[in-house]
């Protein structure tokens, strides 16, 4: 019996980066799904549960801080990893995003030869002994 891919959804609102962060990630064997605002965001949740989301920080609609707040609000939600995904690195935003609720932070521009080590790191850490 073959194991079921891990799901990440993508939370970005630039199309151009969730092409290419797709592309890396499947290449990987990772399913991916994506949202472009927050109310897609939630509606992929729903439908799909992702076992980790990546989170872009600076959205229109919603920031990403908010967003997660909002998700990790819902006990079914709650145990998901949530990544932030930003260019946000200015000293205090890394806590920002741990205190809004992510679970870890990747540093825009994306360096694609360590993302899925990044991932794969986050996912271990969330896992319960």
């Amino acid at each position: 019996m073959t194991e079921k891919p891990v799901t990440i959804l993508y939370i970005e609102d630039n199309f151009e980066n969730r092409v290419l962060v797709r592309r890396v990630l499947e290449s990987e064997g990772y399913a991916m799904i994506e949202a472009g605002t927050a109310a897609q965001a939630f509606e992929q949740i729903e439908e799909h549960l992702p076992d980790l989301i990546l989170m872009d920080i600076n959205m229109p609609d919603m920031d990403g801080y908010t967003l997660t707040a909002k998700i990790k609000e819902k006990p079914a939600y709650q145990e998901i990893p949530i990544i932030a995904v930003t260019a946000n690195v200015m000293r205090g935003d890394k806590e920002r995003s741990l205190k809004a609720g992510c679970d870890g932070y990747i540093q825009k521009p994306i360096d694609i030869d360590i993302l899925t080590e990044q991932i794969e790191r986050y996912r271990q850490k969330s896992k319960k002994p």
